[in-house]
């Protein structure tokens, strides 16, 4: 029966999800500076911030960046292995592939 109605046969496109965090739009994040970032977060990463990053964190960053930069357009970027669990998921972060140990 379905190949009766041509419009059935027709996949639907895929659509993707869209990242919002507390109302906000992901580009609206990406745009946002680290002052502007608290006041979203709840206290307890707030008070982590405010002690600032530890060199593991940002290392962490940097290899992410560097990974979605390397990866290829319409593609997912490697997986980068990390020991920190603690970190805080920043909105830069979104779209990369982190392996927790």
């Amino acid at each position: 029966k379905m190949a009766d109605n041509p419009a059935q046969t027709i996949q639907k496109r895929r659509t993707f999800r869209k990242f919002t965090f507390r109302g906000v739009d992901l580009d609206q994040l990406l745009d946002m500076s680290r002052e502007q970032l608290l006041d979203l977060y709840c206290c307890r990463q707030r008070r982590s911030f405010k002690r600032g990053l530890k060199r593991r964190h940002n290392g962490l960053l940097k290899r992410l960046r560097k990974a979605k930069k390397n990866a290829l357009p319409m593609e997912k970027p490697e997986v980068i292995k990390t020991h920190c669990r603690d970190m805080i998921v920043e909105p830069e972060m979104v779209g990369s592939m982190v392996g927790v140990y």
